[in-house]
């Protein structure tokens, strides 16, 4: 009697949406759940009115706007042309083709990685889609979820299917317990620090370990939301029993009748015991502290009680001068201390440190401190509305005022200065987001990417200090 070999996470979730093999080696793939917003899906619906085709199945689809939508000052005409055409192109395709789309004044509109899973649209096993790299913030979930270009994304309206090529197998362990002050942002710029910004190219990731399985939900979603950083197609974590309880009771959750059925499968889906992965990192959670980039890609990141590193530190003459270039750009010396650059904004939000969480962990640090004087702008953006809602019956809305931020409407913000949010040339900007590429916050902004904590800190200090010392 032949045995079943035993499968990982993705390797289930893969076989189970397989609708047809080619001779190539690709596959067919089923697509359960579509994330729509307002960037990546003009051109879309445009594709299908040229067609003559129609949504496949319009239950599969949440339509948010996120990327365009002013922060504040939303009564009043939008300033920016293009962001306009694209947020009204968002309605009228959602209206036209019976989409259920959350509306800019709805209570629920927010970031749609933030959105999904707060109404239960993200589940476990799902294959999950979206026009944006950080769709791979689901696999927090234990959900396949990658993001996809414009036509694929109308490939998807059209036919719920997309020809894909299987991704090899990564397990990241993290040992030991997370040190206090540190956070899930933390966890994800160690590994990026640890394997690079090509380091999971080729594969899916899976996070295990004690580590990742003490990190709520929330804390999994910002790991996951990062894996794009590290390169990788998609990240994982396997459900349990956190999940469920997140997950239980939300809008497009199984109801009672299905619910241990749901959760039976859930839990089925975890990486069986002898699975074996292409490539395997372990790293020791003990030995992460708050940690900071200095440079333009996420892999630049050094402790805060570290320094700038110097030209001499990288053997490599092509990556001495690109770190050369990085440095200059971001104004920068060999050797500097971390703790010595100064922060001119502070931008907290994005859909990887958006969540009621990230709200309370930066709360925390500033209830009864004042911003510096030298800070130009600090600003919470929360990730949705409910989140915002939450946060205000919690009180954390006037923590941040008296503090000094300002408390804006939920949006993508300045993560990707795609509307007004943006920051100034020059200046260094201490950013919850995932991402500091040069112009990523505006033309010549400076980021640094660090977690909530660390960057309500910094706006106390008026530079980047360790939030142990807070």
């Amino acid at each position: 009697m032949s045995q079943t070999m035993p499968s990982t996470m993705y390797d289930k979730i893969w076989a189970n949406h397989i609708v047809e093999i080619f001779e190539d080696g690709a596959s067919l793939i089923y697509i359960d759940r579509h994330l729509v917003h307002e960037v990546t899906s003009p051109q879309a619906f445009d594709g299908l009115r040229a067609a003559g085709r129609t949504v496949h199945r319009i239950d599969s689809i949440i339509a948010v706007p996120d990327h365009n939508v002013p922060t504040k000052d939303r009564d009043q005409p939008n300033p920016d042309p293009m962001s306009t055409a694209q947020l009204s192109a968002l309605e009228t395709n959602a209206r036209e083709f019976d989409l259920d789309y959350i509306t800019m004044d709805d209570v629920r509109q927010g970031i749609v990685h933030v959105v999904g899973p707060e109404q239960g649209f993200t589940q476990p096993g799902v294959t999950l889609v979206c026009g944006d790299s950080h769709t791979s913030t689901h696999g927090a979930f234990g959900a396949l979820a990658f993001g996809i270009g414009t036509s694929e994304v109308e490939h998807v309206l059209a036919t719920q299917t997309l020809q894909l090529s299987k991704s090899r197998n990564m397990r990241v362990t993290v040992t030991g317990v997370l040190p206090a002050g540190c956070s899930a942002k933390d966890v994800a710029l160690a590994i990026i620090g640890a394997i690079g910004t090509a380091g999971g190219t080729g594969y899916v990731i899976e996070y295990a370990g004690p580590v990742i399985e003490a990190l709520s939900v929330e804390g999994r979603m910002t790991l996951c939301n990062m894996s794009i950083e590290a390169g990788a197609r998609a990240g994982l974590v396997a459900p349990d029993d956190k999940t469920c309880a997140y997950l239980k009771g939300r809008p497009y959750a199984p109801t009672d009748a299905q619910w241990d059925d749901a959760v039976a499968f859930w839990k089925s889906l975890a990486s069986d015991k002898n699975a074996v992965f292409d490539k395997e990192i372990t790293l020791d959670g003990n030995d992460i502290v708050p940690l900071v980039t200095w440079g333009t890609s996420p892999e630049d990141v050094v402790p805060v009680t570290g320094f700038v590193p110097e030209l001499a530190s990288f053997e490599d003459r092509d990556k001495q001068q690109a770190v050369q270039k990085a440095l200059d750009y971001m104004g920068l010396e060999e050797g500097q201390a971390i703790t010595d650059v100064p922060v001119d904004r502070v931008f907290i939000g994005s859909c990887t440190n958006s969540r009621i969480e990230d709200m309370r962990e930066a709360a925390s640090v500033l209830k009864g401190r004042r911003v510096a004087d030298t800070v130009i702008e600090a600003m919470v953006v929360p990730g949705s509305g409910l989140v915002k809602l939450q946060a205000e019956d919690e009180g954390l809305d006037k923590i941040f005022l008296d503090a000094g931020f300002q408390w804006r409407e939920p949006g993508c913000s300045m993560c990707l200065a795609m509307n007004p949010d943006k920051a100034g040339a020059g200046e260094h900007v201490a950013s919850t987001s995932n991402r500091n590429f040069v112009g990523r916050q505006g033309p010549g902004a400076r980021t640094h990417l660090v977690s909530p904590a660390m960057a309500a800190a910094a706006a106390v200090a008026g530079h980047f200090v360790d939030v142990r010392d807070f």
